[in-house]
C-alpha cells in the first residue's frame, strides 16, 4: 500500500512517501505527486518510509525530477530508506537524481 503524508522539512512543506512505490501504485502516486509540484515551487520528498522501489518507482520518481526541471522548479530528495538506497545501488541512478543520500537514523546502514 502507498501514502502521502504532509509534513514539513528544514521550515518548508514536505511530503512523506510511504509503503511500495512500485509498479503496482505508481499510477495512484503520480497525480498527487503532479497536484503537489503545481503548487509548490520547491518539492522535498521524504523517502524515509518507503519499503520497496522498483524501476516503475524510480522512473516515476526521475520522471518527477525531469518535470520540475522543465517548469523551473525542484523536487529534492531526502531521507532515504534503505530499500531506496539499495535500489538506488543496484541501478547506480543515484546520481542522476543529483540529492545526497541522506539516511533517516532508523535506516543508516551499519559500518561493516
Amino acid at each position: 500500500m502507498f501514502q502521502i503524508e504532509l509534513s514539513t522539512h528544514e521550515g518548508g512543506p514536505a511530503l512523506r512517501l510511504e509503503g511500495e512505490l512500485t509498479i503496482y501504485s505508481v499510477t495512484e502516486a503520480k497525480d498527487p505527486l503532479c497536484a503537489a509540484l503545481d503548487e509548490q515551487p520547491a518539492l522535498q520528498l521524504n523517502l524515509s518510509a518507503i519499503e520497496e522501489l522498483d524501476t516503475a518507482g524510480v522512473q516515476l520518481l526521475a520522471w518527477l525530477k525531469q518535470e520540475a526541471r522543465r517548469r523551473g522548479k525542484t523536487v529534492a530528495l531526502f531521507a532515504h530508506s534503505s530499500a531506496v538506497v539499495e535500489v538506488f545501488d543496484l541501478l547506480q541512478v543515484a546520481s542522476l537524481f543529483g540529492d545526497a543520500i541522506l539516511f533517516p537514523p532508523s535506516s543508516r546502514p551499519l559500518a561493516s
